[in-house]
């Protein structure tokens, strides 16, 4: 295959403050992949990509002969088979395995707490509103603060009030917050990568969280100044990072911290997805978890997320026989394995994934996803 930096950039369809947007900037970026960020413009853009792809879903790549992809997770999968070179997973298989878990928490639970933060305090609505309105809706005939009004009240009704976070639950949130940032502050302090000295599909997927919400908000980007500068300096040095100018070695074990972000996982994430699959098996749209002794009454389902129960088991029951026992292990001593098995019989959709990443099905994504977060 040819060098990377010779190949006609892409173009990616999103907003230059979206979590998933920021997502695959990070990964083109470290891959060294040309790429164009292009801003979406609605409605035109919402009527383009149902057209192309079924379903309007932020961001959305364009690739030079025409196709068009969706689902970040699916898109990075089909990239590293086009550019293997510098893979960003571990030729250690327990260590991809842990890759993609953390890729899976970091996609599907940190976006509520980055989207409390941008929209819960006046400092951040207003920034984010906006910036969005002008970036998203220049194009709609209408006064600006009624578009960034619309937003506040789009994307609280959707993501933060609408889905499970209200004044009971804020002060259990921002401590769930302030557990991640003193967690990784731990690790990035030591070392300049969530698996040492190389950065991975993990660092790509907590650049979610972190590039497009935590450092670049105002309330959070203060709380991180103050609480965790060595994960600034990580959102920074993942930005800059190329993998075919690395020197690093991949570890030859599981580095010191991860055990602790996966009790982090196991007291609060994998227990969701439980309570996520027994809503959907109910047939209820909304349903109310314990997540950390923190109570979310009113979440929203999500059929994508179990798919992505599904698809963690699926890179489990993969792993070759020793690895597989390091990690069950692993996920027993962490808190892990019950949740990730709780559920044997998961309620699926049949081939519901079958057309990622090049078609999406609106059942499959359910009624809590939007133009504005993925």
């Amino acid at each position: 295959m040819s060098e990377l930096p010779s190949a006609p950039p892409i173009r990616l369809l999103g907003s230059n403050i979206s979590y998933f947007t920021g997502k695959m900037e990070n990964y083109f970026r470290l891959k060294h992949i040309p790429y164009q960020l292009e801003s979406m413009q609605f409605p035109a853009t919402r009527k383009l990509l149902e057209r192309e792809l079924g379903l309007m879903q932020m961001p959305a790549v364009v690739l030079p002969d025409g196709r068009f992809m969706t689902d970040t997770t699916k898109m990075i999968e089909w990239f590293e088979e086009q550019y293997p070179q510098y893979p960003i997973l571990p030729p250690d298989p327990l260590q991809r395995f842990l890759c993609h878990l953390l890729e899976d928490w970091a996609d599907e639970w940190w976006w509520r707490p980055a989207m409390h933060y941008r929209w819960h305090y006046g400092e951040g609505a207003r920034f984010a509103s906006y910036h969005l309105a002008n970036e998203l809706l220049g194009s709609i005939p209408l006064p600006g603060w009624l578009k960034r009004l619309y937003l506040q009240q789009r994307q609280r009704s959707g993501y933060t009030t609408g889905d499970g976070i209200s004044r009971a639950t804020v002060v259990g949130v921002e401590s769930d917050v302030a557990q991640l940032w003193q967690q990784l502050e731990d690790m990035l302090s030591r070392q300049p990568y969530l698996l040492g000295e190389r950065p991975s599909l993990a660092d790509i997927a907590f650049a979610g969280p972190f590039f497009r919400h935590f450092a670049l908000d105002p309330v959070p980007l203060e709380l991180l100044r103050q609480q965790a500068p060595s994960v600034l300096e990580w959102v920074v040095r993942l930005w800059n990072a190329r993998m075919d100018n690395m020197s690093g070695e991949w570890p030859e074990c599981i580095p010191e911290g991860v055990t602790a972000l996966l009790e982090h996982m196991g007291r609060g994430y994998l227990p969701y997805l439980s309570a996520n699959v027994e809503a959907v098996r109910a047939g209820a749209t909304r349903f109310s978890v314990e997540v950390d002794s923190v109570r979310y009454e009113g979440a929203r389902y999500s059929r994508y997320r179990v798919w992505c129960l599904q698809r963690l088991r699926e890179h489990f029951d993969v792993l070759p026989t020793n690895a597989k026992s390091a990690a069950e292990a692993l996920l027993k001593t962490t808190g892990c394995w019950e949740p990730l098995w709780r559920d044997r019989d998961l309620p699926l959709l049949e081939g519901q994934e079958q057309g990622l990443p090049f078609r999406g099905d609106t059942k499959m994504v359910g009624v809590n996803e939007s133009l504005l977060k993925r």
